[in-house]
Order: structure tokens, then C-alpha cells, then sequence
């Protein structure tokens, strides 16, 4: 099955948003979730288990839930509101003039995070794709079995933009992934021998 990124997400009773982070397990090489973001408050992604996916192709991923379903899903970026010290400026009570000078005081400050399990990680579209003699493309998406949700395959994205290829790597020729780059084990010339196919979307 294909774990596409910008891709149109649908539920059982019509079109949610897209999806723009896959997130993975990269020690079990497993996606534990998709990143779905609302088109009706595109500020607002959640976490859809990799579970709720039914079907998915290159361009569109149709889930098992309604769009209340999955807007009652956690939220991938949380905002907490905590107690914290803050400087500020201040005038000194033992001088004439006014002199400014930096104290501390307790604030309550909003700190936005990404909610997810520690030994995961967050994948988008575009994240940078490293063979072992530089850089070779881009993710375009990723290809999992649905049964144990193991990736088999990323699909690289590679060469000009009106001339644009992808490629599939087998997940066995993957040295690790890290949240901005997905490091190789192979090099450049062994990467274009691999089959590829025009982009159409």
C-alpha cells in the first residue's frame, strides 16, 4: 500500500484535508501514523493510526472514520500553557532617573510541541534523500506493507521540475532515517539504475 504525502485524505462521509507528515518507527522500520491536516482549519493536523487507513494510491488516502471521528483524534502540534520566568525591563526604586534594568517574573507562557511517541519520528514531503556520495532527491512517499505496516519501499522523488522521475528503494538498501534526511547505503549511479517512472501528479 502506498503511504502518499500531499495526498487528499477522505472519510466514509466525504473529503477531511490532506495528509503531510507519515510517522515511523525507523529501529521496527513501521509507520505507526499519518499526519492529517483539516481543510476546514488548516492549522489543526492530527494523528490518524496507520490502523484507520482503508485504501490509499499516489493521490488519495481513504479512511475508516468519519470526519468527527478523526477530528476527536489526537493533535500533532499541542500547545500547553506553563509557568515560567520571564526578563523584563524595569525601573530601579533607588535611583532618580529612570534606569531600565532586567528583572525576572513568573509568566504564564504558551509552549507548542509535537505530540508524538519519542522513538518515532516526523517525515514530510520533501525530506532530503542522501546516497552515500551526496544528495540523490527527495521522499515522495512511502510504500508499507498493510498487513504488519512495514515500509518495503520510499519512493524518491528526483531530477528537474519539468522533467521530474521517482524511484523506488527497496527499505533494505536504506542505512537509517532521520527527520530531515533519509541516508542511503547505495550510491548515485546505483540509485538511477533502479526502474523509474514519469511523476504525473
Amino acid at each position: 500500500m502506498n503511504y502518499p504525502l500531499n495526498a487528499d485524505v477522505h472519510c466514509t462521509d466525504g473529503r477531511y484535508g490532506r495528509s503531510t507528515y507519515i510517522i515511523l518507527n525507523p529501529t521496527a522500520e513501521k509507520v505507526t501514523h499519518l499526519v492529517v491536516k483539516d481543510r476546514k482549519s488548516p492549522r489543526s493536523e492530527r494523528l490518524l493510526p496507520a490502523k484507520w487507513i482503508k485504501e490509499a494510491t499516489t493521490e488519495l488516502i481513504l479512511v475508516n472514520g468519519t470526519k468527527n471521528e478523526v477530528r476527536t483524534l489526537d493533535l500533532f502540534d499541542q500547545t500547553d500553557f506553563v509557568q515560567r520566568d520571564v526578563p523584563h525591563y524595569a525601573a530601579d526604586p533607588k535611583l532618580t532617573l529612570i534606569w531600565p534594568r532586567t528583572v525576572s517574573a513568573k509568566r504564564i507562557v504558551s509552549d507548542r510541541h509535537r505530540h508524538f511517541p519519542n522513538c518515532d519520528l516526523a517525515v514530510r514531503l520533501g525530506t532530503q534523500v542522501r546516497a552515500t556520495d551526496g544528495r540523490i532527491g527527495e521522499v515522495n512517499e512511502f510504500i508499507v506493507n498493510s498487513d504488519r505496516w512495514q515500509i518495503t519501499h520510499i519512493v524518491l522523488r528526483e531530477g528537474l521540475p519539468w522533467d521530474k522521475k521517482q524511484v523506488s528503494i527497496p527499505v533494505s538498501e536504506i542505512e537509517r532515517i532521520e527527520e530531515k534526511t533519509v541516508y542511503l547505503k547505495i550510491n548515485k549511479q546505483a540509485v538511477k539504475n533502479l526502474p523509474a517512472t514519469s511523476i504525473r501528479r
